[in-house]
């Protein structure tokens, strides 16, 4: 059975996570964002104004095995939208990832640091405009 796929705007975000709670949806199975930087022509229903970045959650109602896919446009101007903690509290190391990896604030978090990289990192790698690095590796038979 697929997932049902509702877009919710910016500023509805938290409070349409947390009734979608008290309707029975009491599992947030993830949390990610996508840039689409590159990719701005994508299908979007005609009331949605796409941006460059848009946050994904997943949550269940186990009672009635309904899975629903959450999805908010997320300016580049503004990257930051309301944290899920106070709802979900597993979206905590969610939340972080995707701050860490694309420079998204989730305002309210209780601590909001990076997860995966240093904390003197610079940048978001996984934005579509992170420069592609490179670290040589050298093979033991291999020649120089």
């Amino acid at each position: 059975m697929g997932a049902e796929i509702r877009h919710v705007a910016r500023e509805e975000w938290a409070a349409t996570v947390r009734a979608l709670r008290d309707e029975g949806y009491l599992m947030l199975t993830d949390l990610t964002a996508v840039d689409y930087l590159s990719h701005g022509n994508r299908v979007l229903p005609d009331d949605v104004v796409p941006e460059r970045f848009e946050v994904v959650a997943g949550v269940l109602d186990l009672n009635e095995r309904r899975r629903l896919r959450l999805r908010a446009q997320v300016p580049a101007a503004e990257p930051r939208i309301e944290s899920l903690f106070a709802v979900h509290p597993g979206a905590e190391a969610l939340e972080r990832e995707v701050f860490d990896m694309f420079g998204i604030t989730f305002d309210g978090h209780p601590d909001l640091t990076r997860i995966l990289m240093p904390e003197d990192w610079e940048g978001y790698p996984l934005r579509k405009d992170y420069a592609i690095g490179r670290i040589p590796v050298q093979f033991k038979a291999a020649p120089r």
